[in-house]
This record gives structure tokens, sequence and C-alpha cells, in this order.
């Protein structure tokens, strides 16, 4: 018998892996966490019936959601980084030595746990001196945040359930009073494409854009992630994700990637005009 693992993308759609077999299962306090072993993507996290990340394509969102950021603004010395309870972008933070000090506030204890026995090529990282690794609400934690963070990344799992409050007007709001003179703003800004998605990226847009004096959407092609074309959110208040992209500096880091680099850093900007239009008109794609 054929065990697969179906993830919904809409009442007509979903995306489909055949699973060798699950290897855990269990509901923590604020969400299900199940870890499947697939034959094409390897290991699969999965929250609430969603999928996480896999071991074969999970380098493409945490390099995308960390790197942009680092090649505009390598001065980077203080980083809040809210959720990413699996590690990965906590590990491609940690391949830059002059970074200072990583805060890390994940909700939920079990998802760091269930990422260190079962993905440690992902959570390998939180072993990293520099990391202060907090148990916390992120909506709480930043409503009294002062001006200290040069770099705040939100990788959130979608706006439902325990990561519906990372989505809000008063979030953002308060993440900007927390950043630094210089500061950077990262989040996953979900998908265009399936309309649900499409509407919460618009969503996102219109509060970030009247925050932030710079608002900016770039993307990326994540296979197992809905439609597989996903969205990333660039806000500052002082730097351009183009303008002030210095791509020398950040090449002589050597940072070993396997997706992001340099001319695909200018490009991941240029949007289609379907998304153009979704995010400042919330036009949806097939209207």
């Amino acid at each position: 018998m054929e065990l697969w693992f179906e993830e919904r993308n809409t009442d007509d759609a979903y995306f489909a892996l055949r699973v060798k077999k699950q290897l855990f299962s269990q509901k923590s306090d604020f969400q299900q966490i199940d870890i499947y072993d697939t034959y094409e993507f390897g290991l699969i996290l999965v929250m609430d019936g969603a999928i996480m990340l896999t071991e074969k394509d999970e380098f493409i969102y945490h390099e995308m959601i960390v790197h942009v950021a680092m090649a505009v603004h390598p001065d980077v010395k203080k980083v809040l980084l809210i959720g990413g309870g699996d590690g990965g972008a906590l590990r491609e933070l940690c391949s830059y030595p002059g970074i200072e000090q990583i805060e890390m506030v994940e909700i939920d204890p079990l998802v760091v746990d269930v990422a260190k026995e079962y993905l440690p090529e992902v959570a390998s990282a939180f072993s990293d001196p520099r990391l202060n690794l907090i148990f916390a609400d992120g909506l709480r934690y930043v409503r009294h945040l002062k001006r200290s963070y040069d770099l705040m990344i939100i990788d959130s799992t979608d706006p439902f359930g325990p990561g519906e409050s990372l989505f809000t007007r008063e979030f953002y709001g308060n993440c900007s009073k927390g950043l630094r003179e210089g500061g950077i703003l990262i989040n996953q800004h979900e998908s265009p494409y399936y309309k649900n998605d499409a509407q919460e990226a618009h969503s996102i847009f219109k509060k970030t854009n009247q925050i932030f004096s710079t608002a900016k959407v770039y993307q990326a092609h994540i296979p197992t992630y809905p439609s597989g074309h996903w969205l990333f959110g660039f806000m500052s208040d002082s730097l351009d994700p183009i303008a002030d992209h210095d791509p020398n500096r950040w090449e002589s880091l050597n940072i070993k990637t396997r997706y992001y680099n340099s001319d695909l850093h200018k490009g991941a900007f240029s949007l289609p005009t379907y998304v153009k239009e979704l995010l400042t008109e919330g036009k949806l794609i097939d209207e």
C-alpha cells in the first residue's frame, strides 16, 4: 500500500509526495508537527498540514531570506530572528563572521527539538555562541523593543495559528521601532498565485508600505511551496535593496551558496506584471 502526503493549496488543487514512512507526529501546545521521509524530497517538516521545508529545496528559502539583506548591509552586527525554529535561517546567518549577536524568538520549543533530531544539517547552528534562543511569542516580544537591531528577519509560518499575529500592522510597526538607522526588516511574504495566499501578500504589502519609506518585494522559485512562486519583503527607512547593493563586498566574504548570487539579487526584484498589480492594486491573477 502506497503512502502519500497531500497538501491542499486550494479546494481544487493539491500537492502530493509519495512517502516512505512517517518518522514523527505530535501535537505541541501550538500546532501539529510531522516529519515524513519522502522519495523525491527527502525528509520534510510539516506543520498543521503545510510543508515548512524539505531537505531537497530548503536551501532556496533560507538563502533568500538571509543573503539579500546581508548583501545590502554587510556591516550587520545584531540580528533579531523571529520564528525559524527549524534553524535554516540561523545557519545562513552564522556563516557571517561579522555578526556579533543573534536573538532568536521562537514560540514553539518542540519545533527546535524536532529539527535538531531529524534535520541536523538544517539545525546545525544552534550551538553557535552568538545565539540567544528565547521561547516566546514574537508579537509580545517586539512590543517593547528599543532601536538596537541592524537586521530583523521574520521567518514565520503562514498567517494562521501561531504565526497569525506576525502579519499584523501592530507587529510591523513595533518591528520598525526596533531597527537602528540603516536597519533592514525581511519577511516571508507568501505566494502571489493562489487566491488566499495572494490576498495575504497584498495585505502584507499594504501594511508595510505605510510604515517603511522603502518596502519592496522580491521572489524565488521554491518547488514545494504553493505554486512554486514565493515572495519575500525588504523593508528599510534608509537602504534600498538595489541602489545600496554591494556585490563586490559581499562576494569578498566567500559565503558558499547554492541559489543566491549577486546577479540573481537584482533579478529577484524584477517582478512579473501580475505580481506588481497584485501588490499595488490587489488584483488577482484570475480577475
